[in-house]
């Protein structure tokens, strides 16, 4: 004698609904028992938190400024200025002061240029440098040692980038310069150290290449024909 289709169908459901009582304490304690994963453990070790060409480097730099120089906006430096102090762009800039020669000279620039200081010579805030990683800051930056030229010449520098230059209007400009050595943004576009014409008005933003991009030689994309 074959069983009836809807007594058929109620020992189905029947059964699936004992299934889903005995199961429901098992989710119950699974859901409150559940840990969650480490996610800094479950990273790939093999250099993936440097990311963002040395961004961790700027994230742990842009945590040892001051709040006070982020927000200061009182500065003087000019853009003609800025230029004024270097051979050419992106060339080091001289040592615009007085330099005192001691036993720890390799720290002694980093005492201003690690977090800006004032100094009572210029009467400014001093600007922090984008690589205090580099100690033997006078590898590079030279010191005023005469008032003028040893011999006279033609030498012009090239012209420095034009600001602004946003694909889009409202859209993020892109960096105009190379990285290399000039990584930290925050060392010359925030703070009172800042040049008034380049200073962002955004400083709590710390990675600033999640918008703005290199734009070093960049030329129209053209597609290669396979003919």
């Amino acid at each position: 004698m074959m069983e009836k289709p809807d007594r058929k169908l109620g020992k189905i459901f029947l059964s699936f609904v004992g299934i889903c009582v005995l199961a429901f304490p098992l989710i119950v304690f699974f859901a409150f028992s559940y840990q969650p994963v480490d996610l800094k453990a479950a990273m790939v070790e093999s250099g993936t938190l440097d990311f963002d060409e040395g961004g961790k480097a700027v994230f742990e730099s842009y945590g040892k400024i001051s709040n006070d120089y982020l927000a200061g906006i009182s500065t003087e430096r000019t853009l003609s200025e800025y230029y004024s102090r270097r051979q050419y762009v992106g060339s080091p800039p001289y040592i615009p002061h007085k330099i005192w020669n001691t036993d720890d000279a390799k720290n002694m620039c980093l005492t201003c240029h690690a977090r800006g200081g004032w100094t009572e010579e210029l009467k400014r805030n001093a600007p922090i440098t984008p690589h205090p990683e580099q100690t033997y800051c006078r590898q590079c930056h030279a010191g005023i040692t005469v008032d003028s030229e040893f011999v006279q010449n033609n030498w012009m520098s090239v012209p420095p980038p034009r600001l602004g230059r946003s694909y889009l209007p409202g859209s993020p400009p892109p960096i105009p310069h190379e990285l290399q050595m000039r990584g930290d943004c925050i060392a010359c576009h925030v703070g009172p150290g800042a040049v008034t014409a380049i200073r962002v008005d955004h400083p709590m933003r710390g990675n600033c290449r999640q918008c703005h991009v290199p734009d070093i030689h960049a030329g129209f994309f053209q597609r290669k024909s396979e003919y």
